[in-house]
């Protein structure tokens, strides 16, 4: 007996210890169907597949809160999260508290520094520009965000979109960043809205007093500086700017002067080195003689942002290269001042020989800036959800009008601001971003298709600016930004030494003391650029633009 009973209870073992190992491999075979979750030191297990709803957002799956740091790439951003109205209620309602970062200097600096250390913010809003961007990717810092959105979220694909999917997918086939003020040619020519913001601006009072010169030609142009100089040399006490380029050297007075004087980006099918163009040259010549005459000085290529805005503010430049929604504040609150018409206006400035209206760059499929999760992140999961939330309609609408009842109302089956809100869009921006967060606070995912619909009527002194600028909008070229290689090439590493020593050469260009050495300085900046590599920048930018014809194509 106790030997029978005995031979049970190890046939009842041997029995369990089978069924524990076909458990164990029917769990192994499972595995080989199920995409694994992303790894990460606090991992939270995935919902099944049959929870995740293609055709609903997973944020709402949970809203426990839940911190993430946002890395904003711009030094001026200066709003935060948690102290407006519409930040405290996304965070309610989404469970995501966002800490917001900007950089004290450069912030494709802050960024390299970052990556070197291995620690980023879990958010990462760059523009779509910076070299960074691709090292980024690249150096596999960042998530890819389709293969997030395949595992936590694919609603994400819905409202991503797959044009702006497919327009940042690189070789490997994963895109890693979002874009905002995204706008693809054919919207521009259904829509009339073409994102145009470079003008040429001046202040209204100065320029119709002096009977409104002509500024599109050189002569013109010296002449109108020689009148300030000698007619205007001050305003409430203080010197009068003659001249403000956005950006200095590598924006204002290169590829934006380029725009205004209508440079071809490409002649046939070729891409055309916009540096040498004969017309731009003119124009350079025209900026050295009114240094040399005293006419404007060195300020607009050292200026500080501060002392921008200070000068700015109180109207105290007579012309600038300067895109017209960077104005939005100031204009209203010079138009409501002492002097009503110390405002800017858009006008003609310079142009080509030929007299050709500017080409002005509209928006593009690159957008402003693109926005990333950093791998540094603990909860990959939260972060495309929160970002899928943004990019949807609710989401934009959230960020844009804020919270109904408070900031908008209902009217006529529309979202409409209230009253107050608008008055203070005029009058107050800074009180409006810092107490409600509303409109254009927080821009990083901002999709002007959706948020467009809900803008209040701009002030006359604003929409002039705008209704030039598209006047002036060549749609067709948003596909010509970007064109210059980023990140570690060869051909990148060559244009960072030739934009540094641009950068360097063109003041020298236009303080030179005559012409005949302004040639010498540019003809030794082209043997220069010449031995830094510039022919394998130009054989990027043609491989680069032919591929974006090809994705245009598809």
């Amino acid at each position: 007996m106790k030997r029978n009973h005995m031979k049970q209870s190890v046939a009842l073992i041997l029995f369990v210890i089978l069924m524990l190992a076909i458990t164990a491999c029917s769990k192994s075979g499972e595995s080989g169907s199920t995409p694994p979750p992303v790894v990460t030191e606090k991992s939270e297990t995935p919902p099944s597949e049959s929870t995740l709803n293609p055709d609903e957002a997973a944020w709402k799956l949970d809203t426990s809160p839940v911190d993430l740091t946002w890395f904003v790439g711009a030094s001026w951003y200066g709003n935060n999260w948690g102290e407006s109205l519409t930040s405290k209620y996304v965070t309610e309602k989404t469970g995501v508290n966002v800490k917001l970062e900007v950089p004290s200097g450069e912030a494709n600096e802050q960024i390299t520094l970052m990556m070197t250390s291995g620690k980023l913010p879990d958010l990462i809003t760059m523009g779509s520009w910076e070299n960074a961007v691709k090292k980024l990717w690249e150096g596999d810092h960042v998530y890819a965000l389709n293969e997030l959105a395949e595992q936590y979220d694919p609603y994400f694909f819905k409202v991503a979109g797959d044009g702006t999917l497919k327009w940042y997918r690189q070789d490997n086939g994963n895109t890693y960043g979002v874009p905002n003020d995204s706008y693809s040619p054919n919207l521009m020519h259904e829509t009339g809205m073409t994102a145009a913001n470079q003008t040429f601006l001046v202040r209204k009072d100065l320029y119709e007093e002096m009977g409104s010169p002509d500024l599109s030609t050189p002569e013109g142009f010296l002449n109108a500086l020689q009148t300030i100089k000698d007619k205007y040399p001050e305003y409430k006490g203080q010197p009068i700017s003659p001249f403000f380029a956005q950006g200095n050297v590598p924006y204002g007075m290169s590829e934006y002067l380029q725009n205004l004087l209508a440079v071809p980006f490409e002649q046939d099918g070729k891409v055309y080195d916009r540096t040498t163009d004969p017309d731009y040259i003119t124009w350079l010549k025209t900026f050295r003689t009114a240094y040399e005459r005293g006419l404007i000085n060195v300020d607009f290529l050292v200026d500080s942002d501060t002392q921008v805005e200070e000068k700015t503010n109180n109207a105290r430049y007579f012309m600038m290269i300067r895109e017209w929604n960077g104005m939005t504040a100031v204009n209203p609150l010079l138009a409501a001042s002492e002097n009503p018409d110390s405002y800017y206006i858009a006008v003609d400035g310079p142009q080509n020989s030929k007299g050709d209206k500017a080409k002005l760059f509209p928006g593009n499929m690159d957008g402003w800036m693109v926005t990333m999760i950093s791998k540094s992140n603990k909860n990959p999961e939260r972060a495309i959800r929160f970002l899928t939330y943004l990019a949807s309609e609710e989401g934009q609408m959230d960020l844009f009008l804020g919270k109904e009842g408070e900031t908008w109302e209902m009217v006529d089956g529309k979202p409409k601001f209230k009253p107050e809100m608008v008055a203070l869009l005029e009058t107050d921006v800074a009180k409006m971003e810092k107490e409600y967060g509303i409109m254009d606070t927080y821009w990083m995912v901002r999709n002007p298709v959706i948020i467009n619909q809900w803008r209040p009527e701009k002030a006359p002194v604003i929409k002039q600016m705008e209704d030039f600028a598209n006047s002036q909008a060549d749609i067709d070229s948003g596909i010509y930004k970007g064109l210059d290689p980023q990140g570690d090439s060869d051909a990148a590493v060559a244009w960072a030494r030739i934009s540094q020593s641009w950068e360097e050469v063109l003041p020298e260009l236009i303080t030179a003391k005559d012409e005949a050495a302004f040639d010498k300085i540019f003809d030794d900046f082209l043997a220069r650029r010449v031995n830094y590599g510039f022919d394998k920048v130009i054989e990027y930018r043609q491989a680069e633009l032919d591929v974006r014809k090809a994705k245009m194509a598809e």
